[in-house]
């Protein structure tokens, strides 16, 4: 019955909200504008290529929008009309009227004759050169809408491409160049790759030091009356091209102004420089040491002027991070009679030293948040080489939201120093437009986790960072120490340990020698891509070259200052698709998968390098790290000692779905499913079940769902996520899926299987 009821009230509320379209709120005279519908060659039955893609893109261009739609519904319209008209400029009728409404669009808005020119002129620029568009506004009582029809012709197709002859320098580079043209017989006509076109041609000739070349002084002749609906196309330079424009020019002086202010421009003109290699560097204080330029700057004297070089000086200036505002102008000498290019580059530094408080909320796999202070100060020019020296004190708590209520207090400090280029024995160049780095980072941790340890933890790492191109980021850590000591340990810790002692090897003191590479593909920013991709691998590599010179002690165990040193090999690799299906509405996936080996000195990865199942970034029916591993199940009860789950692996697979959707304003919702699990690579005989087995292993994939809330302001995103558990891997074979145990009603159900995750940002 209440399920019937519920149907009732939820059909009810869509027949009101339909109802309340906005119709009967017009005033006397005003009709609802609901849309263009645009018909193409109607009469005909031959349909033109990719035509539902073409009627897509007519309709989108009309004007003006109608109001938004939900399944049907004018949801926005419905919400301005609930609000009614606000008696005061602030307040709840007042937000919901102007953030989660709009105003009703009317057919007095339509501007027939204007969409019927936008869509012709369209229509022609894509080879329909003898298109006609006509339309009219079709009104049914209190709504209306405009209808276009198209009359297209056949599409013209290129025939034949004349590039200039070859009588001076300009049309040779034009000519030559034509192997690469985006003009191919047998295209069809359009202005789009005709623009493309004579922008390939400007940057050939950009590149060959034609500085003062325009895509403007490129005529694109088209002789569309040679029938067959075919046209010939001629490019030709404009007869009235300015002298400047058709001759390349050379790098005169390469001026620097690293200290550049406009209120001091005269004096800093008028200053002495200092010549370093084929680079004036008016830097009067002697800020920065003038090698730094020849890593920044990539113009010498006397060659031909090139955008390549041009654009590769800019970003570097920029990228560095230490310029505030970056400029460069090419300033000729004598246009008429000479070919030279002064370049100057105008340079205003950041401050030198700054100071930040931080105040962030953190949000962590394991289902802990909370906030941290972090005191910052960051030097920008330590060295006069533009290397950057940041040192930070931190002290923050966090608390477990679901599962075990444990606390955790933590107190740090770091200090990182970036020098701007690759400091190594062999030689490295790159030509990215991003700087390469060297990291120096030295930091250290004190955790106390309430009830449970103490641990300090401290690393030093030396390692490059660089970039292929703007997706492409590589970070290698040749050397990286790790140290980790525990402190001090309680009873209710020592109880777990005695239930499971292969988890005793986390909170053993321990040294991690390491070297570790990381990838990273990202193309996430390009926005108007309908389909994006991340992907992270990482490989890890610990304790060989130390262990070689270490000798075992009485226990077969090689230590250095009584204190084990890891050996193992950690891979993991996290892909990620984000595929737009529509505006507001995001299909996304992630597949993770991790595999570690310890060897020789150890049984099992450290605790810092372990893998873990279960929380808000990862599987969220299940508790945080208490999935696993396989099909061991280490069941949580209120005793403390068993509240505590933790439960590392040294092997990894997960992948996740999710349907992400905005539903108004910064209100997003999503709905979600995952699976995975963690396993040992050995036997553990504390824990059944938990070491990986090929052919068992997708038999233990745990599964869960949810829905989620999300208000995302662009600058933060809190989340909230629900979900249950649909398959349980430590269930007997063919018991796992419990669907049929599902019992929302039921309380007790209910505390152990709906899993409420907070978060801040998205869990991927």
């Amino acid at each position: 019955m209440r399920t019937i009821y519920s149907i009732s009230f939820l059909l009810a509320a869509a027949i009101t909200i339909s109802s309340c379209s906005g119709v009967k709120h017009l005033k006397e005279g005003q009709v609802l504008y609901t849309g263009a519908e645009v018909r193409i060659n109607p009469d005909s039955a031959k349909k033109v290529p990719g035509e539902k893609t073409l009627k897509s893109s007519l309709e989108a261009m009309t004007r003006p929008e109608p109001n938004k739609k939900i399944l049907g519904m004018r949801y926005k319209l419905f919400f301005y009309n609930l609000a009614g008209e606000p008696k005061k400029p602030k307040g709840l009728r007042n937000w919901m009227r102007t953030k989660l409404g709009e105003p009703p669009v009317l057919m007095s808005d339509l501007k027939l004759q204007n969409n019927i020119n936008v869509l012709q002129s369209h229509l022609i620029s894509k080879g329909y050169l003898q298109a006609a568009v006509t339309g009219e506004a079709q009104v049914k009582g209190k709504t209306g809408k405009a209808v276009y029809t198209a009359l297209t012709k056949d599409r013209y197709t290129l025939n034949e491409i004349k590039f200039p002859p070859e009588p001076t320098a300009l049309d040779n580079i034009i000519r030559r160049g034509a192997v690469n043209t985006l003009l191919k017989k047998g295209s069809y006509y359009d202005i789009d790759v005709f623009t493309a076109e004579r922008e390939r041609i400007d940057n050939d000739l950009k590149e060959k030091g034609y500085f003062f070349f325009n895509p403007d002084f490129l005529l694109m002749q088209v002789d569309s009356t040679i029938g067959n609906h075919q046209a010939n196309v001629r490019v030709k330079i404009k007869d009235l091209t300015p002298i400047e424009g058709l001759k390349p020019y050379r790098i005169n002086d390469i001026n620097i102004y690293p200290n550049y202010n406009i209120r001091r421009d005269s004096a800093i003109r008028l200053s002495k420089p200092v010549v370093h290699n084929d680079f004036n560097i008016y830097d009067r204080t002697n800020t920065y040491k003038p090698a730094l330029f020849d890593r920044l700057i990539f113009f010498q004297k006397d060659e031909l002027y090139n955008r390549s070089d041009h654009s590769l000086s800019l970003n570097r200036l920029v990228n560095i991070g230490t310029f505030r505002f970056v400029k460069a102008e090419f300033r000729p000498i004598d246009t008429l009679e000479s070919d030279l290019l002064d370049a100057n580059f105008y340079l205003t530094p950041q401050k030198k030293r700054s100071m930040s408080l931080q105040v962030t909320g953190t949000s962590k796999s394991n289902n802990f948040v909370g906030s941290e202070l972090k005191l910052s100060n960051t030097n920008r020019n330590l060295f006069r080489g533009a290397e950057q020296l940041t040192t930070s004190l931190a002290a923050g708590f966090e608390t477990q939201v679901s599962g075990a209520k444990t606390n955790s207090y933590s107190l740090s400090a770091s200090a990182r120093l970036t020098f701007p280029r690759i400091i190594a024995p062999i030689h490295f160049k790159s030509a990215s437009n991003f700087v390469p780095k060297t990291n120096i980072t030295l930091g250290g941790q004190l955790l106390n986790r309430a009830l449970y340890f103490t641990m300090l933890s401290g690393n030093v790492e030396y390692g490059y960072n660089w970039k292929g191109n703007q997706y492409v980021d590589h970070n290698l850590n040749p050397f990286a120490v790790t140290y980790v000591r525990t402190l001090k340990t309680s009873d209710s810790l020592q109880k777990l340990l005695a239930q499971v002692p292969s988890l005793r090897g986390n909170y053993e003191n321990q040294f991690i020698f390491s070297t570790n590479y990381n990838f990273t593909y990202n193309n996430q920013f390009q926005d108007k891509q309908r389909n994006n991709i991340y992907f992270h691998g990482s490989v890890e590599t610990a304790g060989n070259l130390v262990n070689a010179f270490l000798k075992k002690n009485t226990a077969g165990q090689k230590t250095l200052f009584n204190t084990t040193v890891n050996q193992f090999i950690r891979l993991e690799a996290d892909f990620r698709n984000f595929y737009k299906v529509n505006p507001g509405l995001v299909l996304a996936g992630r597949a993770n998968i991790g595999y570690g080996i310890p060897y020789g000195n150890s049984s099992v990865l450290p605790y810092v390098r372990q893998f873990f199942a279960g929380g808000s970034n990862d599987i969220r029916a299940f508790r945080a790290r208490s999935l696993g591993p396989g099909s061991y199940n280490y069941e949580i009860k209120p005793d403390s000692s068993r509240f505590f789950a933790d439960q590392g692996g040294d092997i990894k697979m997960m992948v996740n779905g999710e349907l992400r959707a905005k539903l108004f304003s910064v209100i997003h919702g999503a709905v979600f499913i995952d699976a995975g699990n963690i396993w040992t690579s050995k036997a553990d005989t504390s824990r059944a079940g938990s070491q990986f087995k090929l052919s068992n292993a997708f038999n233990q994939f745990a599964v869960g769902g949810g829905i989620g809330l999300r208000v995302d302001a662009t600058i933060f995103v809190i989340r909230f996520d629900l979900a249950t558990p649909l398959r349980k891997p430590w269930l007997p074979a063919g018991q796992r899926w419990v669907f049929s145990d599902m019992n929302f009603g039921d309380p007790s159900w209910r505390k152990q299987n709906l899993i409420l995750n907070i978060g801040i940002g998205y869990p991927f």
